[in-house]
């Protein structure tokens, strides 16, 4: 399936699409010195919030999606080196919105969650 949005996204920071299907996409980070927020190789949750935000607008996948709203939750932290993968499915359409779920994971362990409502405009949201 082909990649419809956000294209221009650094995929270094924001992770490397894996599987992409309708309503369905997995998007992998492997973290790097980037992204530390301390002298203990704390990954800032920014990172990891970018990464499941690029995963729900790929499994929407139109061009013009953006985010409304999000509901997340940091459960584990992340360290300098780890390897983290977003689940992110379409679980509910109504009209122009989608409600995604979004699941970050450490090999078998969830790191972070997330419902992300998004948003389809008719026309990019900057025109």
């Amino acid at each position: 399936m082909e990649i419809r949005t956000h294209r221009r996204i650094d995929q270094t920071l924001s992770g490397t699409p894996v599987e992409l299907s309708q309503g369905k996409a997995i998007v992998k980070l492997k973290t790097d010195e980037r992204m530390v927020a301390d002298e203990k190789g704390l990954i800032h949750g920014g990172f990891i919030f970018s990464l499941a935000d690029y995963a729900a607008m790929l499994s929407v996948n139109e061009e013009t999606v953006v985010l409304a709203k999000a509901e997340v939750k940091f459960i584990k932290p992340v360290r300098l080196g780890d390897e983290i993968e977003a689940h992110a499915e379409v679980r509910e359409i109504e009209g122009k919105k989608r409600k995604v779920y979004v699941e970050v994971k450490r090999g078998e362990e969830v790191v972070f969650v997330g419902d992300f409502l998004c948003v389809v405009p008719e026309k990019h949201v900057l025109d």
